[in-house]
């Protein structure tokens, strides 16, 4: 069963550029799977870090990953031009749900899609705690449904 959620570019709020490599290609000619979770925590540390004014550095709140997926439909190979496409799927308090697509640049069908799950957690006590609010209204300019 293939999944069509999230499958257009309309789905998403906002794009950014992502520069393929030789090296994200595998043996069989075409960009390796693995390498799609790479692209989709660039897109979504980038956004939080430039919108969201995260310090990864410093903050005393880190965003960890706990769950991702993604739904491969098409491949993409070096030296594609590709784009992600990022939206938030849920906020909760401590969560964040993204949905993020990657697509070949001006294509209007997603190539691959996922979600993506940060909880934030306090870099020293390791545990849970709110979504800081200036995090908050950059994730809360994501949601789209």
């Amino acid at each position: 069963m293939t999944d069509q959620k999230y499958t257009h570019r309309k789905d998403y709020a906002l794009y950014y550029p992502i520069t393929t490599r030789w090296m994200d290609n595998d043996l069989y000619g075409h960009v390796n799977n693995v390498t799609y979770y790479s692209y989709f925590d660039t897109a979504v540390n980038r956004y939080l870090i430039e919108e969201g004014g995260l310090d990864i550095h410093k903050a005393e709140i880190v965003g960890y990953v706990v769950n991702s997926n993604c739904h491969y439909r098409s491949p993409i190979a070096y030296p594609d031009a590709i784009e992600a496409g990022l939206r938030v799927n849920r906020l909760g308090n401590s969560s964040v749900t993204y949905g993020v697509g990657i697509f070949r640049q001006d294509e209007q069908d997603a190539c691959a899609h996922g979600d993506f799950i940060h909880v934030f957690v306090d870099r020293k006590a390791n545990n849970a705690v709110s979504i800081p609010s200036q995090l908050r209204q950059a994730l809360e300019r994501l949601v789209l449904d």
